[in-house]
């Protein structure tokens, strides 16, 4: 039995990364060419020379709050707001609704969201009965992990969400291999086949996303028989990274480029710091250059001791989007970053906002490396410019900062 889905998963990074540097900027090229969005967003950028990871990460991010607006804003004309270069038909066999709403798009490529890889990292092999129970219904979680699995081989029960006590019966008659769905849906079908006596010891792996999968609810999983995985994807992306055996991290899917930014900002961060995970697709259909999908993370050193060769990222750890407001202005990771542009000096920012509602103050904790004189009441200065708001400034040593991906934290006391 092979142990990888395919070659690319064990090429030699140098090699993945020339292939993915020489796709760029092709990439970039039709995505200008070919959406009418990015022909807006990538206004006066010569593709040609967006050949690095330097001069992608000088392009703009393009973040899910933007790409809703634009498709507000031509909802008459085109719904899908100049993003998608897939034309309805055959070539766009479904679109899809996520909250907001917000609509995607769906290629009739094979494996068109890519999640073939999550799929066998999981365990699941040609021949195996999948039970799927995302749902069916306006979103396209179903949809991503059915074609998936079909790709590993699969035959998929579309069990969808719900109907307990019928999914139940159809595991125990079935005999599915392995469920896909969220880990909360799967715990409930544990539980009441305990309740009820229902027989679903057929189901030995499973795969999981949607939802975080901490470590004591996958402990929990295992004592009940069942290897549970977690896979990483959005409805934009597609998949973006996936959980090995080796349970160290998450490896980056082979379709992906992948950047972590400070949240706020385009401005990538140091390996192992935590900020916003930033992914340029590469799909031809659907082309999102430098798209921020809002979630935190964290890259790891190392490949995975599989023998996968890519970049691994620590997993979910929470959202960027940190918009606070405080005595009833709204201040934003991009403000803070901005103080923070303005002094050479300045290594990291944390706006720390503590107090209670209606009472409230803010501080600016600041790393730096040198405290020339006056920097404290000029740093203080472009607080209240930028933000319209007084704060303080605390110095601090470097590496004082918690490294959590948190630019501003709200301590105030909600009682």
């Amino acid at each position: 039995m092979k142990e990888f889905f395919d070659e690319l998963e064990t090429r030699d990074p140098g090699v993945r990364e020339a292939a993915l540097m020489a796709a760029l900027p092709a990439q970039v090229a039709h995505a200008q060419k070919s959406s009418s969005a990015f022909a807006a967003i990538l206004d006066e950028v010569e593709a040609t020379s967006v050949h690095s990871r330097e001069a992608l990460a000088r392009l703009p991010v393009t973040r899910k709050h933007e790409l809703l607006q634009r498709q507000q804003a031509s909802r008459a004309t085109d719904p899908l707001g100049g993003f998608s270069t897939l034309v309805r038909g055959p070539a766009m066999p479904r679109v899809f609704a996520s909250p907001g709403p917000i609509y995607e798009p769906e290629g009739s490529t094979p494996d068109y969201w890519r999640a073939a890889r999550a799929v066998f990292a999981a365990g699941f092999r040609a021949g195996d009965l999948a039970h799927n129970a995302f749902s069916y219904h306006m979103t396209p979680g179903a949809f991503i992990m059915e074609s998936g699995a079909h790709a590993v081989g699969c035959t998929v029960f579309p069990a969808g969400t719900g109907q307990t006590e019928q999914q139940l019966q159809a595991i125990a008659e079935l005999r599915p291999a392995g469920y896909l769905g969220t880990p909360s849906f799967l715990r409930i079908l544990v539980e009441k086949a305990l309740e009820s006596g229902s027989n679903i010891s057929s189901l030995r792996k499973g795969l999981t996303g949607g939802e975080a999968l901490p470590p004591s609810l996958r402990d929990w999983f295992a004592g009940h028989g069942l290897a549970v995985y977690q896979s990483y994807a959005t409805a934009d992306l597609g998949l973006i990274a996936y959980e090995t055996p080796a349970r160290e991290g998450l490896v980056l899917d082979e379709g992906v480029i992948l950047e972590i930014v400070r949240p706020g900002t385009g401005d990538p961060v140091a390996e192992g710091e935590v900020g916003e995970v930033v992914v340029t697709a590469l799909n031809p259909g659907y082309p999102l250059i430098r798209f921020g999908t809002g979630d935190l993370s964290a890259m790891l050193p190392g490949p995975c001791p599989t023998g996968r060769t890519n970049q691994r990222i620590r997993g979910w750890m929470g959202r960027a989007d940190q918009t606070t407001k405080i005595r009833g202005m709204f201040v934003h990771p991009g403000q803070v970053a901005d103080i923070a542009r303005r002094f050479p000096e300045v290594l990291k920012a944390r706006l720390v906002v503590s107090g209670e509602m209606a009472s409230d103050s803010m501080t600016l904790q600041v790393e730096t490396a040198s405290v020339p004189q006056g920097l404290e009441s000029r740093i203080s200065e472009a607080i209240r410019d930028i933000t319209k708001l007084r704060g303080d400034v605390e110095l601090m040593a470097p590496g004082s900062l918690p490294n959590d991906g948190k630019v501003i934290e709200d301590a105030r006391s909600y009682k």
